[in-house]
């Protein structure tokens, strides 16, 4: 009876072990898949599939440096930014200015430069490197109704800041895509730096003119829009980026120093 009984228990043995190793690599498995989902879930679905239209999210992030020139009638204007660190560089014919990761310099041997480089050294950085710049850290997402032109209907995702992000953290945006395609179509934003308070004035650029840059789909043009509301009218300027370069090395950080000449500056904010 005895020896009829071993080889039962030997069976149940190694049945109870693989059930154990079966529900050890199911828990391994479901481990693995809820640390992938938490990394998706960080982005609206509709956001994930607008950054797979120009290219994927992971791609824009493996590169390091970007550069693009912007057509001016004296002398274009080059901009080099850091993509992880976000220094940048702005020449400007004899201007330049940039961020060297804790301050904003501005270099202007003939004291011609009329503007603010704290508000303006990455200003086109960021509506250039639309629609990955929205999936920087610190970014809340949420809902908004279709943008409506001329007669066809375009979805849109809210984005606002944590506080302490960024120079202007109550300024609002609104990136809305074609249904069809998902490519960014149309970008409203707010304007609060100068003034530090919320502001419902929402400005209109269109995203409608692309070009590949190493995989990536990126703007060729962007044009600001006469609006009334939500009601788009006709253009009001446009802005050519030219001469693109994605690089997956980094520059030097003192490529973006101060230079001797240059002084620290801060921002021209209204009392």
């Amino acid at each position: 009876m005895i020896k009829q009984l071993l080889p039962i228990c030997m069976l149940l043995m190694l049945m109870g072990c693989k059930e154990a190793t079966k529900e050890k690599n199911t828990n391994e498995t479901m481990g693995k898949t809820t640390e992938t989902s938490n990394v998706v879930s960080r982005y609206p679905e509709a956001l994930e599939s607008i950054f797979d239209a120009h290219g994927t999210y992971g791609t824009w992030k493996e590169y390091k440096t970007l550069s693009y020139e912007i057509g001016k009638e004296k002398t274009n204007e080059i901009h080099v930014v850091d993509l992880p660190k976000r220094m940048d560089l702005v020449i400007m014919g004899a201007v330049q200015m940039g961020f060297d990761g804790t301050k904003v310099w501005l270099a202007d041997p003939e004291k011609t430069y009329q503007g603010d480089p704290v508000f303006y050294h990455n200003l086109m950085f960021y509506f250039y490197a639309m629609p990955f710049v929205l999936g920087d850290e610190g970014i809340n997402y949420g809902e908004t109704k279709d943008l409506l032109v001329d007669g066809k209907s375009f979805p849109g995702i809210s984005i606002t800041y944590d506080t302490g992000v960024g120079t202007s953290p109550k300024d609002e945006y609104y990136l809305h895509y074609d249904p069809e395609t998902f490519q960014m179509a149309w970008l409203g934003y707010t304007v609060t730096y100068r003034t530090g308070e919320d502001s419902d004035n929402i400005k209109w650029i269109c995203y409608d003119d692309w070009q590949k840059v190493e995989g990536l789909i990126l703007p060729k043009s962007i044009s600001w829009v006469a609006y009334e509301g939500r009601e788009m009218g006709e253009i009001r300027n446009t802005v050519q980026f030219e001469n693109v370069e994605l690089s997956k090395e980094s520059k030097p950080n003192e490529y973006y120093a101060k230079p001797e000449a240059g002084v620290f500056v801060e921002g021209k904010f209204q009392s």
